[in-house]
């Protein structure tokens, strides 16, 4: 039903979350409400950017639902161009990923790294804020005052014996070295993240949060992986 003239109605915002795992799906209020049941399937293998969009439009809901698009994307985005995907497929590199979205459904679209929209979700805008996401991989965004810091790769960089964060605390570390020494290795990166930036707050996000079976720190806390969706109303706010 059309609205009223002269009434002001809401947008509302599909948030697509793209991980190594798993594909998901629901459109939120401009309020940062779900309005929709959360759609989830498992990601393709090869995760091409042509299965990856076939596999999406099975779970697009009908277009009249929504009015724009946020997309949460695991690796290193510029201006909608995918530059790195480490857990999908190489083929991404150079992918305009923004583009293809917005001319497909005709509806205006930004993407984001995944672990950005989730800080979005997750962050009160006060300070130096850290998120981290374990999932597939080792997702990890920064923010200042509310302010996004963009593509700081942080799972890649060294972090104990020649490892990498993602090498020790991405899935296949989880699976090398089981619950008990993955959780000590994440107090571990705790402590260091905590001595290079100084945060004011951690966020840990993404699916294997669930496995943290440590004690947090007080300004360390855990936050439900749906953040990982609602952050992406922010995208539109703050970006």
């Amino acid at each position: 039903m059309a609205a009223r003239a002269g009434t002001r109605t809401e947008p509302r915002t599909l948030c697509i979350d793209i991980g190594g795992t798993g594909l998901k799906a629901m459109v939120v209020s401009s309020r940062v409400k779900p309005l929709s049941e959360r759609l989830r399937i498992e990601t393709p293998h090869p995760a091409t950017p042509r299965a990856v969009e076939a596999a999406l439009r099975t779970i697009l809901p009908e277009p009249r639902t929504y009015d724009r698009i946020s997309v949460g994307f695991p690796g290193v985005v510029v201006k909608g161009v995918v530059r790195t995907a480490p857990n999908l497929d190489p083929s991404w590199a150079g992918f305009d990923l923004e583009g293809v979205i917005r001319r497909e459904t005709r509806k205006p679209t930004r993407v984001l790294n995944d672990a950005g929209v989730q800080g979005y979700g997750a962050i009160r805008g006060k300070g130096v804020e850290v998120c981290v996401t374990l999932g597939t991989g080792f997702g990890f965004s920064l923010f200042l005052d509310g302010g996004y810091v963009p593509n700081i790769e942080l799972g890649h960089h060294p972090f104990h014996k020649g490892k990498t964060y993602e090498d020790l605390l991405g899935n296949k570390g989880l699976a090398r070295h089981g619950q008990k020494k993955w959780n000590r290795m994440l107090a571990r990166a705790i402590e260091q993240l905590a001595k290079t930036f100084n945060f004011d707050a951690l966020y840990l996000g993404g699916g294997n949060s669930t496995r943290v079976a440590i004690d947090l720190p007080p300004h360390v806390k855990r936050v439900d992986n749906v953040s990982g969706l609602l952050g992406g109303v922010k995208l539109w706010k703050q970006c």
